[in-house]
């Protein structure tokens, strides 16, 4: 842009407005023009502030005499009452005639309109017209409510009397006698006319200077709107922004700079371009250029009187064409016009756009590449790929050892094992000076005290150095020798933690490595080394997590007569996850099996699992039924999650299933959990329905239980959701896979069923953990079992334990029944005093023996110390010194008092 291209007004040519002549007046008349308007709104504003002057004036004048009148009256009127012989006058014969004269004379003196006395009946003795005197005066109603209460209290009133046809300032005083008593009223009263006459005759004053005010200001305004019309060349304002919009956006987007360099050596304009050309300051315009740091080329080129034309000028490390034009000749003020255009070489810039672009795209590909998997190992040879070819020849990444088994990384250790290599392999050479075989992936790698990799170890610093011989890398196809080649060595990153090393060669052909080269390798090590740590860090946790799941689960399952017992547990890949069994043995031979599956993954899910498992124990210790265990884990899960700080565990689930050998019967309960499958003693498998209930710690719901009755040989399938469940898995078709995994001929038992199911229903990488309890089904046979009922009668205790002590006989334990009639006594007589009907006595033979006394009584008996001196309150304590363990469980319709004893030879599995 030139200095042409600042003109703000057309060729004279081209009908431009002028302001000679009427053409001038009209214009300065027009609103499309900024003159014209600006003319007429101060015209306006001279208006309407000397017309505010006037009626101020005016009102001012108004009030000014009214004040007066108000003065005058009063003065007059107290005057006149307060005068010598008035009140004598008005107490004589004749008033009027001797007060008539008098008011007459004082009001032709004072210039009122009329001066009137008034008797205490409102008789008019006084009045300016004769033929009023005499007559009785009715007052306006106004009057006689505000102005006469006035009067008659002694006080002298002002006030403005308004009646048809006339308006006046009036002043009313009373007249007393010098007894005090009131003799009558002066009013004095000049006409509102007169009052507006006053101010009509200086009118004429105020509407002259209001004329003139208007006048004088109408020519200054007409003389600041033709200045203004012939600056602005008669443009409205409209044109006048557009064309300043226009020039400016010109001026500011134009790519070359542009510089109005005043005649006395002042910046006028500067744009951006030529400010950032030039590094000019922020707030150049209107400084001398002298002051704008400018080199002594550049200040003289500017301000000198010469006009290049496309003169390449040197200015820091740019080259610049530079053009300067004077102004003058196109109007406007001295000044030049300067245009400066950037040519520094565009084969470098076209270069270095080149190679950053080369860089960028390393660093995406980078970002996209290294660290896809959690494995240390697998980010390593991500890393070396995208380096090899593109950014080296070759490339090794090596890692500190206790890196690679997951532990915190010990930069002083200084072991290193390689992690990746790419690039090619170095021949083997047997020569004198061969150097040692580099360690393959996977091996240890020595490094030299004095080796370069022993410096970045040490201070954790990136550094090119040259190669030698014995280097960790080895050279490149067609190098003589590792020494031929350069070595770029970057260290594993990570909040000032050296993890490894990464080492880049390039060889003979190829740039040596430069500083932008070693910033780029920074950032592809930073990004690598974030990846590793995540994988160690994953590694350690999974591991710490896989640890202490395991160690809550159960390490063994029990030994016990009721089911032949198998179980898997497999972690999920990704992290630990909550799923948990147990199998736990109750008393009169009854087993407990429980599945659970808490909600979540990691070492919380760990532990909450542990706690659940506990309380599922300690609720099983008890002997409570499936759905009060569940109940009861229901309100656990509520009350951790009310302490929780972070994160609950609502949502979990759990199967609890009971069964008992003698009746073969199965109680299960679930909450939220898959149900069980069942494999039937002939091989085919079924989903038997079982009733659920919402997950754990939703509660609000009973918990049902439903009972099956099992054949002995059936086998129970439990099992968590991510066996048969996952995100790219349907439930449906997980579990028709697991039920051709429990099809046979039946004669599997539960542990070939447990590899069976892991070889072909789990997948290999398992996104879930999974808990798999399959328990086999045994009977209890009756000629083990033995039940008696007991009469409420302390003496049909005698002839029970008789009974009993047979049946121990023909059971072959006789060396028991002294035992054994000792605790049914107890037992049998603790029913008969403290219990209800019916009461029952049932022996369970099998690996022990099991004696148990029931009654309808839910009350439960309780182990105490019995005083010295008291009679009773020692048989539950022989009891437990007696027997093995002993107990109490509760029934619909009572309870249950057992023991258990220890049997010199256990007789085997039951069944």
């Amino acid at each position: 842009m030139t200095g042409r291209g600042h003109r703000s007004s057309p060729p004279p040519d081209r009908g431009a407005p002028t302001t000679r002549g009427p053409g001038g007046i009209r214009a300065l008349l027009t609103v499309r023009s900024v003159a014209g308007r600006v003319f007429l709104v101060e015209l306006l504003i001279v208006l309407v502030l000397v017309a505010a002057a006037v009626a101020a004036m005016v009102l001012q004048a108004r009030s000014s005499t009214v004040s007066d009148a108000r003065r005058v009256t009063r003065g007059v009127a107290e005057s006149f009452a307060h005068a010598p012989g008035v009140a004598a006058a008005l107490d004589g014969p004749d008033p009027s005639a001797t007060l008539q004269p008098l008011a007459e004379e004082v009001r032709r003196t004072t210039g009122v309109d009329g001066l009137l006395v008034f008797s205490n009946s409102f008789v008019q003795l006084t009045s300016p017209y004769p033929d009023y005197v005499g007559r009785p005066y009715q007052p306006p109603a106004y009057v006689v409510q505000k102005v006469v209460p006035e009067l008659r209290a002694g006080r002298t009133v002002t006030f403005t009397l308004e009646e048809p046809g006339y308006r006046a300032i009036a002043t009313a005083v009373p007249v007393f006698g010098p007894d005090g008593s009131p003799k009558g009223v002066v009013s004095a009263n000049i006409t509102v006319e007169k009052v507006d006459a006053v101010v009509g005759s200086n009118l004429p004053v105020l509407l002259g200077g209001a004329a003139g005010a208007v006048a004088l200001g109408a020519l200054g305004t007409a003389l600041v709107a033709r200045r203004l019309l012939r600056q602005t060349r008669g443009l409205g304002p409209a044109d006048m922004t557009r064309m300043y919009e226009h020039h400016d956006a010109v001026l500011h987007a134009v790519r070359e700079g542009v510089l109005i360099v005043s005649s006395d050596g002042r910046l006028v304009l500067a744009n951006d371009e030529a400010k950032r050309l030039l590094a000019l300051p922020a707030d150049p315009e209107w400084r001398p250029v002298a002051e704008l740091g400018l080199d002594g080329d550049t200040l003289a080129l500017l301000t000198s009187s010469e006009d290049p034309t496309d003169r390449v000028h040197p200015a820091g490390d740019r080259l610049l064409v530079v053009n300067k034009r004077p102004t003058a000749p196109y109007g406007g003020l001295p000044s030049s016009v300067v245009t400066l255009r950037d040519t520094t070489e565009l084969f470098e810039l076209a270069g270095r756009v080149e190679v950053a672009d080369l860089r960028r795209r390393l660093v995406y590909d980078a970002g996209l590449a290294v660290g896809s998997t959690l494995d240390p190992a697998r980010t390593c040879e991500e890393l070396a790929a995208v380096a090899v070819p593109r950014f080296a020849d070759a490339a090794a990444v090596d890692l500190l050892e206790a890196v690679t088994r997951g532990e915190e990384p010990d930069a002083a250790d200084g072991r290193l094992r390689r992690a990746a290599f790419r690039g090619p392999q170095a021949e083997p050479d047997t020569g004198p000076d061969a150097a040692p075989r580099q360690p393959a992936v996977g091996e240890r790698v020595e490094v030299s005290p004095t080796s370069p990799q022993a410096r970045v170890l040490a201070d954790g610093r990136a550094l090119i150095a040259p190669a030698e011989p014995g280097s960790d890398t080895a050279a490149p196809s067609g190098a003589a020798h590792a020494a031929d080649a350069a070595v770029l060595v970057v260290p594993l990153l990570v909040r000032g933690v050296v993890l490894g090393l990464v080492e880049f060669r390039r060889g003979p052909g190829r740039v040596p490595f430069d500083a932008e080269d070693l910033s780029l390798a920074e950032d592809l090590a930073a990004r690598a080394a974030v990846a590793v740590d995540n994988a160690r860090r994953y590694r350690r946790e999974h591991r710490l997590a896989v640890t202490l799941q395991r160690s809550l689960l159960p390490s063994r399952l029990p030994d016990q007569a009721a089911l032949e017992v198998a179980s898997h547990y497999r972690p999920a890949h990704s992290g630990v996850g909550g799923d948990w069994f147990d199998v736990i043995p109750l008393s009169g031979f009854r087993t407990a099996l429980v599945v659970g599956d808490v909600v979540g993954h990691g070492i919380r899910a760990a532990v909450a699992m542990g706690r659940l498992r506990t309380a599922v124990r300690t609720f099983s210790a008890l002997d409570l039924p499936p759905d009060e265990v569940l109940g009861r884990l229901d309100e656990l899960v509520t009350q951790l999650d009310a302490e929780a700080e972070d994160g609950g565990i609502t949502g979990s689930t759990c199967l609890y299933a009971v069964y008992d050998p003698v009746s073969g019967v199965c109680g299960l309960a679930r909450a939220g959990h898959p149900g069980p499958a069942l494999v039937a003693p002939g091989g085919t498998v079924t989903y038997p329905e079982v009733a659920v209930s919402p997950p754990l710690g939703v509660g609000g719901l009973p918990v049902d239980v439903t009972e099956l009755h099992l054949a002995a040989g059936s086998q129970l399938v439990l099992f968590t959701d991510g066996l048969v469940e996952s995100r790219t898995r349907d439930l449906d078709l997980g579990l028709e896979r697991l039920r051709r995994a429990l099809t046979g001929d039946g004669s599997r038992g539960p542990e070939e069923i447990c590899r069976a199911v892991t070889g072909s229903v789990l997948p290999d990488r398992p996104a879930d953990d999974v808990a798999l309890l399959v328990a086999r089904t045994r009977r209890l046979e009756p000629d083990r079992v033995a039940e008696w009922e007991v009469p409420m009668d302390p003496s049909a205790v005698s002839p029970v334990r008789s009974a009993c002590a047979r049946r121990l006989e023909e059971w072959g334990l006789g060396e028991t029944v002294f035992t054994t009639e000792l605790i049914l006594s107890e037992l049998i007589t603790n029913a008969i005093r403290y219990g209800a009907p019916p009461v029952r006595v049932r022996l369970l033979r099998d690996r022990s023996l099991v004696c148990e006394v029931s009654d309808g009584n839910s009350t439960a008996p309780h182990l105490r110390w019995a005083a010295s001196t008291d009679e009773g309150g020692r048989g539950l304590y022989l009891v437990a010194q007696l027997a093995h363990r002993w107990g109490t469980r509760h029934t619909a319709t009572g309870k249950v008092i057992w023991s258990e004893q220890l049997l010199p030879e256990g007789p085997g599995p039951a069944g």
